[in-house]
C-alpha cells in the first residue's frame, strides 16, 4: 500500500549515512528497492545493517565515493560546505537534498504522524511505531534512535501510516505535511539556530500550520511552552487541537500515574471514560509520552482500548534509560539526556524506580553553545545524584567557544551542593567510577555524545 521510490531517490548518496536520522531514511529507501550508497566517518553497527540491506557504505569522506550516476546527494545540517563529496556533487551537477526533504518525499501518499518537541520525540515516535506494529497496521517509521526490540531506527511498512520524528533543531520539521502532529513541549534549545523563545514559537507555529486540512494537533496541556503555543495556534487557525496531560482542562486527562518499579500504570480519562494501561519503562515523563501517543493514534482512528494495550509492548529505545548490564552488584544504565529538563526527568525517574539505590552519574555535556546557555541548569540537575563525574564538552558539529568549558557545570553543581568530580580523560572514567561504587549502586552514563561507549567499559572494570 505504501508508495514507491521518488524519482530523485532512485540512486541516492548519503553523506553521513550512519547518523540516526540519515540512516533511517537510507534503510527505508533500500527496503523500497533504491540503489543506496553513502559514506560515514567510521565503521559501525549501523553501517553493517545498511550493507545487509544492499547499500554501499564507504568509510571516510572522499570525492571518489560519489558515483557518477547518483540521482541525488542527501545531507543533514551537520555536513560542512567543504565536504569533498559535496564539492564533487557540485562538479557533477548532482542535486543536493536535505535530509528533511528526503524524509518528506517518503511520507507522500501516506497518513503521517509527525512527533515534535524539545524532549521526548524519539520515545514517543517509538511507542507509536511499536504499538501500531503490534496491532498489525504495519506502519513505516523513521526514528532518532534504535528500538530495543527490533533494534532498528526505521522500517518500510506496507500499511497506510508513516510515523516520523520531526526535528525542530534546524527548522526542518516545517517540511512535513502530517495528518496528525504531536508537540510534547516547547523550550529554548539549539542556541546556534534560535536566539529567543519568540523564534522557537514561530518555528513551531509554522510546523503546526503544515498539518493537512482536517488534521489534528496533539499537544501537552501541562508544559508552559506548549500551552503558549496552543493559544497562538488556536488564535490563528481552525485546526483540530487535542490537549493531553494532568490539567483538569486536558481533552485526554491523566487521572493517575502509579510507579511500579521499572514500569508505570497509567489511567486516563478519554471521552468521559476511564482507561488504564501499563507503560513498560520507568518515569512520569515516559508515561506522559505514552498518553501523547495514545491521543495521536486515536486521532488517526485507531481504537483507544486496542492502542492502550499495544503501548504496553514498548520496552524502550537504546540510550533512553537503557540497562547496559550489572557487575559486582552495580547496575549501569545509559541515558541520552543532554538538556537540563531531560536530565532532571531521567534522574527523577531513576530515583522513583530504585529509591534505595545510590545514584552515580557520568555526564558528558553536548555542544559548547548549549553549555554556554544552560550550563548552570545542567549543574543544578546533577545535584539530584549522590555523586557525579563530569567530562569535557562533546563538540559534535561545533567549534569551541572561548571560555566555555565543563567548569561552568561543575561550579553550578557544587554551588547546588552536589558531589562532583571533573575527569578530563574519558579513558580514566571506568577506574574512577569503580573506585566510587559499592554493591547496590546504580551508575547512569548521560549525554548525547560518545559517553555511551563507557557503559560496557565500566562493567568490564567492575567485573575484573
Amino acid at each position: 500500500m505504501a508508495p514507491g521510490i521518488p524519482a530523485a531517490m532512485e540512486r541516492p548518496h548519503f553523506i553521513g549515512i550512519g547518523g540516526a536520522g540519515m540512516s533511517g531514511i537510507a534503510k527505508i529507501l533500500a527496503q523500497r528497492g533504491a540503489k543506496v550508497a553513502g559514506s560515514d566517518a567510521k565503521e559501525s553497527g549501523t553501517a553493517e545493517a545498511l550493507r545487509a540491506l544492499g547499500a554501499t557504505v564507504h568509510i571516510g569522506h572522499a570525492a571518489g565515493h560519489l558515483a557518477d550516476d547518483a540521482s541525488c546527494v542527501v545531507v543533514s545540517s551537520a555536513i560542512r560546505a567543504d565536504n569533498p563529496e559535496l564539492l564533487r556533487a557540485a562538479e557533477l551537477s548532482v542535486p543536493v537534498v536535505h535530509r528533511s526533504d528526503a524524509l518528506a518525499s517518503l511520507m507522500g501518499g501516506l497518513r503521517a504522524i509527525a512527533v515534535a518537541g524539545t524532549h521526548g520525540k524519539t520515545t514517543t515516535t517509538s511507542m507509536l511505531a511499536v504499538a501500531l506494529t503490534e496491532l498489525n497496521l504495519d506502519p513505516s517509521y523513521a526514528i532518532g534512535g534504535d528500538l530495543a526490540g527490533p533494534g532498528t531506527n526505521a522500517a518500510h511498512g506496507e500499511g497506510a501510516i508513516f510515523v516520523a520524528e520531526a526535528d525542530e533543531s534546524d527548522r526542518s520539521f516545517q517540511k512535513y505535511d502530517p495528518e496528525v502532529a504531536i508537540v510534547l513541549n516547547v523550550e529554548l534549545d539549539h542556541h546556534a539556530n534560535y536566539a529567543s523563545m519568540d523564534e522557537i514559537y514561530e518555528s513551531f507555529e509554522a510546523f503546526a500550520g503544515k498539518i493537512v486540512q482536517g488534521g489534528t494537533l496533539v499537544i501537552a496541556a501541562d508544559q508552559a511552552g506548549a500551552v503558549e503555543l496552543t493559544e497562538r495556534v488556536r488564535a490563528l487557525s481552525s485546526l483540530n487541537v487535542v490537549t493531553y496531560g494532568e490539567s483538569e482542562t486536558a481533552d485526554v486527562r491523566v487521572h493517575k500515574i502509579t510507579p511500579r518499579g521499572l514500569t508505570s500504570e497509567v489511567t486516563v480519562v478519554l471521552n468521559g471514560k476511564y482507561l488504564t494501561f501499563t507503560v513498560s519503562v520507568p518515569g512520569r515523563h515516559y508515561a506522559l509520552n505514552a498518553v501523547a501517543a495514545l491521543a495521536a493514534g486515536v486521532a488517526l482512528g485507531v481504537p483507544a482500548h486496542n492502542l492502550a494495550s499495544a503501548l504496553g509492548k514498548y520496552t524502550g529505545v537504546k540510550r533512553r534509560l537503557q540497562l547496559k548490564g550489572e557487575a559486582a552488584g552495580v547496575q549501569v544504565i545509559d541515558s541520552y539526556a543532554h538538556h537540563p529538563t531531560e536530565m532532571t526527568a531521567d534522574l527523577e525517574a531513576m530515583r522513583g524506580a530504585v529509591s534505595e539505590a545510590r545514584l552515580l552519574v557520568v555526564f558528558q555535556p553536548h555542544l559548547f553553545s548549549r553549555t554556554q546557555e544552560l550550563g548552570t541548569e545542567m549543574g543544578q540537575a546533577l545535584a539530584l545524584a549522590d555523586a557525579s563525574v563530569v567530562l569535557d564538552i562533546y563538540p559534535a558539529r561545533e567549534d569551541p567557544i572561548p571560555g566555555i568549558t565543563s567548569d561552568l557545570i561543575i561550579d553550578a553543581a557544587r554551588t547546588a551542593g552536589a558531589d562532583v568530580t571533573a575527569v578530563h580523560d574519558k579513558a580514566a572514567v571506568p577506574e574512577t567510577i569503580a573506585g566510587m561504587t559499592k554493591p547496590g549502586d546504580l551508575v547512569l552514563t548521560m549525554g548525547a555524545g560518545d559517553v555511551t561507549d563507557l557503559g560496557p567499559q565500566i562493567l568490564d572494570h567492575l567485573s575484573s
